[in-house]
Parts: structure tokens; sequence; C-alpha cells
């Protein structure tokens, strides 16, 4: 990492690995890791950039009480927080409560293709349990309610002396009018509130979006004025997970990705999702125009607060080649287009690149890989070797390589060039 020139390398916590059963007990192997981790990022000069939650919730609290659906997780999350800003906050600046937010409540809770796997009865997946209806939208006021408790007690325990900053991050599809009917541009100003303003309206505002409210009813939980001025201003940054861009139609086409079918999530939303160019649900285009009208969309709807692209990466069948020149096209074009952002006025601090190593995916297993070195899992050692890709990244942080304008080269200062794992 040091000899690319990573200045800052982004990784999550496990929770489970830190405190087994949720609460109680700190498992000392787990907490030597960690802090083995941070020093010797630090020792190198990379910046640990921490993710306190994603995806691996102790399977005791699910047992216990079911976990995101349920307001115990607050404390218990709030709990295993505190436990990681005393024990890491010292060499940690930047934090990111849940990773992806939106998508954690939809993914886990409405389709059921992510743990919990919850969903109502559907011909996709073949869930034992859930409520597409009604869990999603509890489980994000959950996340929404646990991230503004942590960001508390950070704020007013530990940011004085440690001088971090805590965010939390959603995922973020570009979202472009499929026509250029009104009717596309309603649709797609929809999507957008779904999708984006479901978290970020809150943390900025205090409150769903109003359409939200209309459309979901009492499915929809209420923010007391208490939790509405927790949550409002809670977040220091927002973190972006993005990766592709899709068109967004009121009317019913025949290659809808997410049609509006079910109980959940995308019926609510009421529109339909179209794949860019040759996207598939694993296959994505690169579109960095989306990206670059995300973060315009957010410096004008949010009050252009500080924003990190917290992953952005192209997925390959794995193994294909170690030449991935179309890796290289697609994060440069990306870089491109944020610093475009930046150069319009978006508050944009970083940006990360997903992966640095091939590594597990959620939804595809080991048949497709983000990372720039690929690693041999038959291999007991999993030796790593580096692709064209990270030969690109190391020039390009060094400096031999150079995607910017001249007339950009000042918003460097203020920019962090960086990877994920």
């Amino acid at each position: 990492m040091a000899t690319m020139g990573l200045e800052s390398f982004r990784f999550s916590i496990s929770w489970s690995r830190l405190i087994p059963n949720g609460r109680g007990l700190i498992n000392p192997k787990g907490l030597l890791f960690y802090n083995n981790l941070i020093k010797d990022l630090k020792s190198h000069g990379i910046e640990p950039h921490v993710t306190l939650y994603h995806y691996d919730l102790p399977q005791s609290l699910e047992d216990e009480y079911g976990g995101w659906i349920n307001r115990k997780i607050i404390e218990d999350f709030t709990a295993y927080a505190d436990v990681c800003f005393r024990e890491f906050g010292e060499d940690v600046k930047l934090w990111t409560t849940i990773n992806e937010a939106t998508i954690f409540a939809i993914g886990s809770y409405d389709q059921g293709t992510a743990p919990p796997g919850h969903c109502s009865p559907n011909k996709f997946v073949n869930c034992s349990t859930g409520n597409s209806s009604t869990e999603p939208y509890i489980a994000g006021h959950n996340i929404l309610l646990a991230h503004a408790s942590a960001s508390k007690l950070y704020k007013l325990k530990y940011k004085s002396k440690q001088k971090g900053s805590i965010g939390l991050s959603i995922f973020a599809f570009g979202l472009s009018p499929y026509t250029n009917s009104k009717d596309d541009e309603i649709a797609t100003q929809r999507a957008k509130t779904f999708l984006y303003g479901w978290m970020l309206k809150p943390l900025v505002f205090g409150d769903y979006p109003d359409e939200m409210k209309k459309t979901v009813g009492s499915r929809l939980p209420v923010f007391s004025e208490e939790e509405s001025e927790q949550v409002k201003g809670s977040s220091d940054f927002i973190g972006i997970i993005h990766y592709t861009t899709f068109y967004v139609t009121n009317h019913q086409p025949s290659a809808s990705l997410f049609p509006s079918m079910g109980e959940g999530f995308f019926k609510d939303m009421g529109v339909y999702i179209i794949p860019t160019g040759n996207s598939s649900f694993l296959v994505w285009e690169a579109t960095p125009w989306g990206l670059e009208g995300i973060l315009e969309y957010i410096k004008q709807s949010y009050n252009n607060p500080p924003v990190y692209i917290l992953e952005n990466g192209m997925p390959m069948v794995r193994d294909s080649t170690l030449q991935d020149t179309q890796r290289i096209e697609y994060i440069q074009a990306y870089i491109d287009a944020v610093l475009n952002a930046m150069k319009n006025g978006s508050d944009t601090r970083g940006y990360f690149v997903w992966s640095m190593v091939d590594v597990y995916e959620i939804l595809s297993g080991y048949t497709t890989s983000f990372g720039m070195y690929h690693v041999n899992f038959s291999d007991p050692g999993r030796k790593r070797t580096p692709k064209l890709s990270a030969s690109w990244y190391t020039g390009f942080l060094n400096g031999t390589i150079d995607v910017a304008s001249q007339d950009t080269i000042q918003l460097w200062s203020n920019f962090s060039v960086s990877s994920s794992l």
C-alpha cells in the first residue's frame, strides 16, 4: 500500500470478531488484530477510514431480538461503537457507522438477498421469514437512530480529544430519465427521493421526504421531536457507494431490472429501473456522468455536505486476466468525473477504489472480482499478484499518470485518493 502511494485505506471492523456475543466481553485477539492493523497503516503514513458495520451482526443479537428490526439494536450498536472509539480512536480520524445503509435495509429486509435474508413470499427468493412492506422501513429507521446515537456519543465523549469525523454511507445508483418525457423526469425525481432522500433528508433536515410519507403511510416509522433533532446533522460527511447508472421510466419496459413488484420498497417507489448499455445485475456499464450527477444533486438538494466516495470499481470475471485495461479505463473515467464535480463546487473530500485485492463478494461469491491485486484462493498463502490496474493506480497516485486537466490540479490539496477492502 505504501509503495502504491495510498493516502488512506478503508476497512470495516467485524462486530462479531471484536465482541462475539454482541455485548459484554471483548475478544482480546480481535482487539489485537485491529490495533495491529491500524498501527501498521499509521506507521506507513496511511490514514485508516473505519466502517463499524458491514452486514456482520453478531448472531446472538439476531437470535435474541431480531437484530435491526428491533429498537434494542440502537443501544447495542452504540455500546459497540463506544468500544471502537475508545480502543482505536486515537489513530482513526474518519468513521463510517453503517455501510451502504439504503441497500442494506432493502437487500436484507425487502429483497432477501443479504443477511439475514428477510422478505415476503415471492417467485425470486425463497425467504423463510419477513415482511417486505414494513421491515425495510423499520430497519432503515433503526439504522438512522443507531447512527445518530453513535454520532452523539462520539461528539460528546471523544471528538474534542480525538478530532475525528463520523458519517453514514448510502448506496447510490446514478439515475437518469429513460426518455425526455415529463413522465420520466418525474419518475426519476421520485426514484431519487426514495433511493437517496430516504436517508439523506433525515440526516440533513431531520425527517423523511414528504413523498415517502404520503406513499408509505403508517408503514413508515415516525421520528419523535427529540429523535429528529438527534438525527439532523448527525453526519459530518456523507459516504457514497456507487458503481453504475440506471435509466428510470414511468412506463413498464421489457428490460426493467427492478420492476414495481411485490409488496416492498420498489413497489412503493413505483417506477421502473432499466440498465444502461450492457449492464445487468452483476455486470455494470461505466457511466461516470452518473456519479457526477449524484454529486451535483447532493450539492443542490442537501446543502452540499462533505462527501467521500467510499466504493467505486469494476467487476470482472475472476481469473479472466491480469491485463484489466477495462478496469483502468473505468477508474480513470470516474476519478475525472469526481474532479469535474469538485470543479463545479461539490465538497467531495476523497475517493476509494473497490477493491485493493480480490475478496468474497456478497452477491457473486468468488465468481467476480474487483481487486487491483489478484488473490490465488487455492494457495494456502493466498498469493497476491498485481494486475495492470495496480500498476496504473500506483503511477496515478505517485504523479506519473495524470487524469486531471491543469485547471483542476489545485483541487488535489483537499482530495484523497485511496482504496477499500
